[in-house]
């Protein structure tokens, strides 16, 4: 028989997991859902002590109190803190850990760092300013959209969410989790849900760009699954959930794949051989310069991320950046491509900060006709647009986005209303924007250039929009196919259009 220990995130209680419970019940299942204490029928006994380690002590006792002699035990959202804590503590006891669409926290990290509300995460931030501070309010009806997607979950449902949430005590999201190494070893399970803005797809070009803590996904022992809905999956598609979590306990699920002798994608080569043109470093940029005399317009390439800090080569460097760069330089333009600190969704305005320094310092630079430059975004840069679409420049001649993000993922909690191109575009006037488009876009990032375009049609901006048949994200080192060539080649020449008349 296999035992499960259901532990659900924040403002909640055990009743969130009734029918996921039921149904693993019905396949033979022994289940113990959890209420943390201060939380539902116990909010009563939450007072300004009540933290995190009164959450993991609550789990731990549970599994000691179970007789099966091992469990999955799963944690949805903050759940998986006191999960982690009680599994550090008691890692003989369990079978396996279940990310029920949460977070991998470390060692010495409070909750308070995954929290996706972000007036939520700069209270938490601050020393308490009253004595009622020591909790956190469950937000209103509707307000649970800024802690996660709510998409999926029937209308009755989400109203009981509202009715039975209880506050947060504030020190189960700042006190720092404490491990002691033992629960990494155990066997793991992400459970990712699509309409929060994670995915399979996110996460293994995640450990590609090499981050170091992600590198223990590609552990055999780890699998994933996917569930297409919202944050709330028990309360969205329960039935779902419970066979989801039935095969997890079996050690189904998909493996990251380490690539063998060959780089990532993102460090493949270019789909384009262009005549290679000189290169200069100029402190966070690189200039890719024509053979050519007199100022020449310039096309600035800003990449995506979140890239780790440790990652290297640094994008400026990687083949798909200086590709570009290369060819628009063969052309006659200066290519431009720089390293931004994009480390993570916290850090847009500080991106944005280090895009318009570079802009500046390449406007200044002799060998560019700063009067005529273009920029150019790339996935999730693309949230960077939203700057130049809604102030106008006589000088930026073109905005370009290739498989952008155009509206913050509903897991990143960005709610600084700075970075949302579809609202800006309205901004725009007739500045043109040249927009490439894959076929096979992930979805979550597919509904944001929808949302984009639905808003730029709207207001009339002047958008041309170049499609890639069989595209993926990041298509010009993945699919050397004739179609990827020409979307490249007519985007390029594209933006030097605009950039000459």
């Amino acid at each position: 028989m296999t035992a499960f220990v259901l532990v659900p995130g924040t403002f909640t209680g055990g009743w969130v997991w009734q029918e996921v419970a039921a149904r693993l019940r019905e396949s033979g299942a022994e289940v113990h859902p959890v209420t943390l204490t201060g939380m539902d029928d116990r909010r009563h006994l939450a007072g300004p002590d009540t933290d995190l380690e009164t959450h993991v002590d609550d789990v731990v006792r549970l599994i000691d109190e179970v007789a099966t002699p091992q469990v999955v035990i799963v944690g949805h959202d903050y759940g998986i803190h006191p999960v982690l804590g009680a599994a550090d503590r008691r890692p003989e006891r369990i079978a396996r850990v279940v990310h029920l669409d949460a977070g991998i926290p470390q060692d010495g990290e409070p909750a308070a760092r995954l929290v996706t509300d972000q007036a939520v995460r700069d209270r938490l931030s601050g020393p308490a300013v009253s004595d009622d501070d020591w909790r956190i309010q469950p937000p209103a009806l509707d307000g649970w959209q800024r802690w996660g997607s709510t998409a999926g979950v029937p209308e009755d449902a989400l109203a009981l969410l509202s009715d039975r949430a209880a506050p947060q005590p504030r020190a189960t999201l700042t006190q720092p989790l404490r491990l002691s190494g033992a629960a990494s070893e155990l066997p793991s399970t992400g459970v990712l849900c699509t309409a929060n803005g994670s995915s399979i797809a996110i996460v293994q070009a995640s450990v590609g760009l090499g981050d170091p803590r992600l590198k223990a996904l590609t552990d055999p022992r780890v699998t994933f699954f996917e569930l297409a809905t919202g944050h709330w999956p028990m309360l969205s598609v329960p039935a779902e959930l419970a066979e989801v979590l039935l095969r997890a306990a079996a050690g189904e699920g998909h493996r990251l794949a380490e690539a063998a002798g060959e780089p990532p994608p993102h460090l493949r080569p270019f789909l384009l051989d262009p005549p290679e043109q000189h290169r200069e470093r100029v402190g966070r940029i690189d200039l890719h310069l024509p053979d050519a005399d007199g100022p020449r317009p310039a096309v600035v390439f800003v990449h995506g991320g979140p890239v780790p800090a440790e990652a290297r080569p640094t994008p400026r460097d990687w083949p798909g950046f200086a590709g570009y760069a290369q060819y628009v330089a063969s052309l006659g333009a200066v290519g431009v491509t720089l390293d931004h600190r994009l480390h993570s969704v916290g850090d847009y305005g500080r991106a944005a900060d280090d895009v318009s320094a570079a802009v500046d310092l390449v406007r200044a630079d002799p060998r560019v006709d700063g009067e005529r430059v273009a920029l150019w975004f790339f996935s999730g840069g693309g949230l960077l647009s939203a700057d130049w679409l809604a102030s106008s420049r006589p000088w930026l001649r073109c905005v370009a986005a290739t498989y952008p993000v155009l509206a913050p993922l509903p897991s990143w909690g960005l709610t600084d209303t700075r970075f949302r191109p579809a609202t800006a575009v309205r901004e725009a006037g007739r500045l043109p924007i040249v927009l490439t488009r894959v076929e096979l876009e992930l979805a979550e990032i597919a509904v944001t250039v929808e949302e984009f375009l639905a808003a730029a049609e709207d207001c009339e901006a002047v958008v041309e929009i170049v499609d890639v048949p069989g595209g993926h994200h990041g298509f010009e080192t993945i699919d050397h196919t004739e179609q990827a060539r020409d979307a490249v080649t007519r985007a390029v020449w594209s933006v030097l259009g605009h950039l000459r008349s």
